[in-house]
């Protein structure tokens, strides 16, 4: 075959070459980084069971190979199932002289900041949390100590000089407060995967929700009745519901705003099994979309990085728990927020057949 290995290593944007059976034959240093695998993770695997792409490409892919044209695809989402798809465009050319030989590149729209990652957001929640739980333990000790020594100090000052000593210990409190979450992110234990009814979950979140923090809130829930069952602990999955409907309602405006629920089933998407077996998971979409403000532009691309918030005051750790979980799943969560419209949209798996017997008792309920 003739290639021209040094162009071929020197692209700047994801190339793969796939061969007449559709096997990754090829790929170029750029395509590793944007789908977060390795180059013998990629080669020799089918193309369509490999990379997840959110169009039904097959047939088209076919007649451009059988009639040695190009074939152009524009906005579609790209990506291998290792984190959240990249809107793209893809060209698909014959190789010359290489019957049914195909070269498949993509450029991203946001190419600059996904090769410039080297961790995941689930891995740096990791590194970042891994780092904070060694040390939370260590700094609540002596605050400990600052806040009972504060505390005794107040007992022999005059009134009008109690107010610093109040601060001190507020304050230390906030801190200890703070670590015990960071703590509690660390302890999460990996989740005890049945098939669970997604539907009960999101019912049981709007409910919770609806007598609590989103009772200002209006609910409109746009469900697929026709959906199969994911794979998941049930309990870590109404943690993330809530999570990202508590964020929605204190996003929205005081006299309140609209949240929808929405689910389908994205058969055009498919996704790389991560147990080894072959094959491709089709998976499961869980939209929660809100009216509020959106989010701001400075954090929007870093949002589930732990200590990112946009909120005064916010620890950052909630979204950072909820690409863990999701993440602990198999699954992918994404965003995309403009002014007045923010949608959360969250990949999980549908529960393997051999599974179906086992299903998840209801998740409980969370105050």
């Amino acid at each position: 075959m003739t290639f021209d290995e040094t162009l071929w290593m020197s692209l700047p944007t994801p190339a793969l070459l796939v061969d007449p059976n559709d096997v990754i034959e090829r790929v170029n240093p750029a395509s590793e980084g944007f789908f977060n695998l390795s180059y013998k993770q990629m080669v020799g695997q089918n193309f369509w069971e490999c990379i997840a792409i959110d169009a039904p490409l097959e047939d088209a892919f076919s007649r451009a190979r059988a009639d040695d044209t190009v074939l152009y695809v524009n906005d579609v989402d790209v990506g291998s199932g290792e984190g959240p798809p990249c809107l793209s465009t893809l060209q698909i050319a014959p190789l010359s002289d290489n019957p049914g030989y195909m070269i498949v590149m993509i450029s991203a729209r946001d190419l600059i900041t996904r090769l410039g990652r080297s961790k995941s957001p689930q891995s740096a929640a990791k590194s970042a949390i891994g780092m904070a739980e060694m040390l939370a333990h260590e700094i609540k000790n002596p605050l400990a100590g600052i806040t009972g020594a504060a505390q005794l100090l107040s007992m022999n000052l005059p009134k009008q000089d109690q107010e610093m000593t109040d601060l001190i210990v507020e304050e230390s409190r906030r801190i200890v407060k703070l670590l015990e979450q960071v703590e509690q992110f660390g302890n999460v234990q990996p989740p005890d995967r049945k098939p669970v009814n997604i539907h009960d979950v999101l019912d049981r979140a709007r409910r919770s929700a609806m007598l609590g923090f989103g009772a200002h809130m209006r609910f409109i829930e746009t469900y697929d009745p026709s959906l199969p069952l994911t794979y998941g602990d049930a309990d870590q999955l109404l943690q993330v519901i809530l999570n990202l409907l508590k964020n929605a309602s204190q996003a929205a405006d005081i006299k309140g705003g609209t949240i929808e629920l929405k689910t389908y089933y994205d058969l055009s998407m498919r996704l790389r099994r991560t147990d080894g077996l072959g094959g491709a998971s089709v998976p499961l979409k869980i939209e929660i979309i809100d009216n509020g403000p959106g989010l701001p532009a400075d954090i929007a691309t870093n949002i589930f990085e732990p200590f990112v918030s946009g909120r005064e005051n916010g620890t950052g750790l909630g979204l950072a728990l909820v690409s863990k979980i999701i993440g602990d799943h198999d699954g992918w969560i994404a965003v995309d927020s403009v002014p007045g419209k923010t949608v959360f949209r969250i990949s999980l798996p549908v529960a393997p057949k051999e599974a179906q017997s086992q299903i998840s008792t209801p998740p409980k309920e969370l105050n």
